[in-house]
């Protein structure tokens, strides 16, 4: 089974919260780390923009990623949402397990 770790920022430590709980009810994500606040300096729209943002660590099933992706998207208040998947090679076998058994599809 494969499983990727998905980053995504947020505006607001609520709307983070909000989408963290919404990923781990419907079994796409089995954790997900709302993190402390951070700053964010970026290119958008031909301006250099700087905000505060509230990153998340997703852990989820590669196979589900397009389901995780378009609810994500469907729940975020960006234009263009940060979702950056990378692949998670190797980890403890028995939190392998406990990520295989919740994000099983209901």
């Amino acid at each position: 089974m494969a499983f990727v770790l998905v980053i995504t920022t947020l505006p607001d430590e609520s709307s983070a919260r909000a989408l963290a709980q919404a990923l781990v009810e419907s079994r796409l994500a089995a954790c997900v780390n709302v993190l402390g606040s951070c700053h964010s300096v970026y290119r958008w729209q031909g301006a250099v923009e700087e905000t505060g943002e509230v990153p998340l660590l997703i852990k989820a099933r590669a196979e589900r990623y397009a389901e995780l992706e378009a609810l994500i998207c469907s729940r975020h208040p960006y234009q263009v949402p940060e979702i950056i998947a990378l692949p998670i090679e190797r980890g403890l076998p028995a939190y392998m397990a406990w990520l295989d058994e919740n994000t099983a599809a209901p």
